[in-house]
């Protein structure tokens, strides 16, 4: 197998470990792009997609990396002062019964809205207005505000729907005004039809992989919100590697995406909101971005987590399973991570961003050793551009 694509010099440790996955970590096929004050360090691909060659435009699904473009257009109407995250969600969306929930309790997963109570008909998750009624409707699990955790599948309806009441567009389209088109991304929040023979499908961990968390509370406990998380989803998960769930809007987990389109989207973010004359959002809200919201024991999957308003935080977890481990990072840095291991981030005190796709999932609620061996080398070969006090260290 070879890897294909470019790799600054500096950042040779990264496309050697890039190398090790596939030699030693059981990686199939995937893609890394790094960038540092806003120009191409590494752009680097390599291995299946499905039975062909994986390329430079390959597409993959990114899964919970979605919830970070969803998360980034909240950002923007508030940057421009359209919204107010600290309002209460029903000034924007009057038939949501949260009446003291706010915006912000939306983005840093407090609003108690964790998984869908009542059973999901096949395919209710595309239907964007059913989906956004019941969780209107919908009895919190805990009282909004108090505590956190994961809203794994409904971040992507609550938030997307303030979007849409703000701006008055679909999330994937304001999306795609916004911010894709704007800095011309590789990524969609609802696939054109003809991108999809770029495609690579996912393909689920190795048999025996370690189990989370989440995953044992859901099969000891079938009445948890872990369980419904699970198994009430109207089918999305048994059919995400469809074209029917590619071309739905899913703001939560239905971005199609590659390295570079992951990486390209945090690039203004790490430097101070704006790239080539596309400004998405001023330096006050790239601060507010990065600062954390929720922190400590999370209520779905069961681990300490932290989020900022939108975004995940560095929540190493280094003395759990690996399966409950989460992404460690600079403490300046936020993003998300997606299922199996996918992961964009942008970190500011370093003027980076990150991305990183694959095919073959890992374990785990984070990124497993394959996204995490990257992520440290590309700190390591920029451990000179830290901020004083705040070295880069595991």
């Amino acid at each position: 197998m070879t890897v294909q694509g470019t790799c600054h010099e500096d950042f040779a440790e990264v496309r050697a470990e890039f190398e090790a996955n596939f030699a030693h970590r059981g990686e199939e096929g995937a893609g890394v792009h790094v960038t540092v004050d806003g120009e191409t360090v590494v752009d680097l691909w390599g291995g299946d997609a499905g039975g062909r060659p994986w390329r430079e435009d390959t597409l993959t699904h990114v899964w919970s990396c979605t919830k970070g473009a969803t998360a980034l257009c909240a950002h923007v109407l508030a940057s421009r002062g359209d919204l107010d995250l600290d309002a209460p969600v029903t000034r924007y969306w009057p038939e949501f019964g949260g009446a003291t929930t706010l915006v912000r309790d939306l983005l840093a997963h407090r609003a108690g809205l964790a998984a869908l109570r009542e059973p999901a008909a096949p395919g209710l998750l595309r239907d964007w207005a059913a989906t956004t009624a019941a969780l209107a409707a919908q009895e919190p699990f805990w009282e909004p505000g108090t505590r956190h955790g994961y809203h794994a599948l409904t971040f992507g309806h609550l938030v997307g729907e303030v979007v849409r009441r703000v701006s008055g567009l679909g999330l994937a389209e304001f999306f795609e005004k916004e911010v894709s088109g704007p800095l011309a991304l590789d990524f969609w929040l609802r696939l054109p039809e003809d991108l999809e023979p770029l495609v690579a499908p996912t393909l689920p961990p190795p048999p025996g992989s370690p189990v989370s968390s989440l995953y044992r509370r859901a099969v000891a406990e079938p009445g948890s919100v872990q369980a419904l998380l699970l198994t009430n989803d109207g089918g999305y998960a048994a059919s995400s590697n469809t074209r029917e769930a590619r071309a739905a809007e899913y703001g939560s987990v239905g971005g199609m995406a590659n390295a570079r389109g992951l990486a390209q989207m945090y690039r203004p973010l790490a430097l101070g909101g704006g790239y080539n004359g596309v400004r998405l959002v001023d330096e006050a809200q790239v601060a507010s971005m990065s600062a954390v919201e929720s922190a400590g024991f999370d209520e779905v999957l069961l681990v300490p987590t932290r989020f900022s308003a939108g975004f995940m935080k560095s929540a190493g977890n280094g003395h759990l399973p690996p399966a409950d481990r989460g992404v460690v990072l600079a403490e300046d840095a936020f993003g998300h991570s997606g299922m199996g291991g996918s992961l964009g981030f942008a970190s500011p005190a370093a003027r980076m961003s990150f991305g990183y796709v694959m095919t073959r999932m890992g374990p785990g609620v984070g990124v497993n050793e394959r996204g995490q061996s990257l992520v440290d080398a590309v700190y390591r070969a920029l451990g000179h551009r830290l901020a004083p006090g705040g070295p880069w260290f595991r």
